[in-house]
């Protein structure tokens, strides 16, 4: 396929998709906000999803999508965008969250048995998240892939569909804004982050000494270079949040199991001092 065809095709397929992305996130905001007993959607959070469609698109439609198909430099800043921050960012916009304050609660009902599901539970299990986004990385650069997905349109949409959803699969495994099938311990999540932060930065590095076939070495080691250093800066925000997060959950814990003892002294004082009948 000529280039120019190739770069039409997949803005006007990943454009429609994001504007569809916006648009029905606005509209949900809308319903949701018309509901009296619930609190108005945080502005936070609307700001948080548009710019979260904005990276992830920007990888795919425009100027950036072109110079990924030709450097791998820029290709590379586009893995960042679509595969870390964009789902960072609309993780934290909590769209399912957003999905089950607007739909009726029959429907809600059903999309929340969906979360619970097997399936569900199976692709956002921390380990399986990980394999799929980590693994999926060293499957797309140490194969023959990386080529292929620059010869065959289809690939290319395909590779880049999953890139990004195991990249939001890999950030709602770790950081539980919106339900989730299962809550598995902060410990737990933290031994499974430690393990892929291990294995993306060996890709990088291992990339910057043997880059993928067709790769000027240059441009290789700039790539590579970037991948590390800006997915740390990603990886850290996500600490930030999960250690944030654990924290408060154990200062919650805390203040729960101290406060039980003192509302039974005051029980019983109160059962001791009460006039006999």
């Amino acid at each position: 396929m000529p280039h120019d065809a190739y770069i039409s095709a997949t803005d006007w397929l990943f454009g429609t998709l994001a504007l569809l992305a916006i648009l029905l996130y606005g509209v949900g905001i809308f319903h949701s906000n018309r509901q009296k007993r619930l609190r108005k959607w945080p502005r936070r959070r609307i700001v948080l999803w548009v710019a979260g469609v904005l990276a992830s698109v920007s990888t795919v439609v425009g100027p950036l999508a072109e110079l990924s198909h030709d450097h791998f430099t820029w290709h590379m800043f586009g893995h960042l965008l679509l595969g870390m921050l964009g789902p960072l960012l609309l993780a934290l916009a909590a769209p399912m969250t957003l999905v089950l304050r607007t739909l009726p609660v029959r429907q809600a009902r059903k999309v929340s048995r969906l979360l619970k599901s097997r399936l569900a539970g199976f692709s956002t299990h921390p380990i399986i998240a990980s394999i799929l986004n980590i693994g999926g990385l060293w499957l797309l650069y140490t194969t023959g892939l990386f080529a292929a997905m620059h010869h065959h349109l289809w690939l290319h949409i395909l590779i880049h569909i999953h890139v990004f959803v195991a990249g939001y699969l890999f950030t709602i495994s770790l950081l539980y804004i919106d339900p989730v099938s299962r809550r598995y311990s902060y410990r737990y999540r933290t031994a499974v982050f430690i393990v892929a932060l291990a294995g993306h930065g060996i890709l990088s590095k291992f990339l910057y000494a043997y880059p993928p076939a067709g790769v000027p070495i240059e441009e290789a080691r700039a790539g590579a270079m970037l991948m590390y250093y800006g997915g740390d800066a990603v990886d850290l925000v996500i600490i930030i949040l999960l250690f944030s997060n654990w924290y408060h959950s154990a200062k919650r814990q805390q203040t729960r199991v101290t406060s039980t003892p003192t509302d039974h002294v005051h029980a019983n004082e109160t059962t001791q001092n009460a006039p006999a009948s």
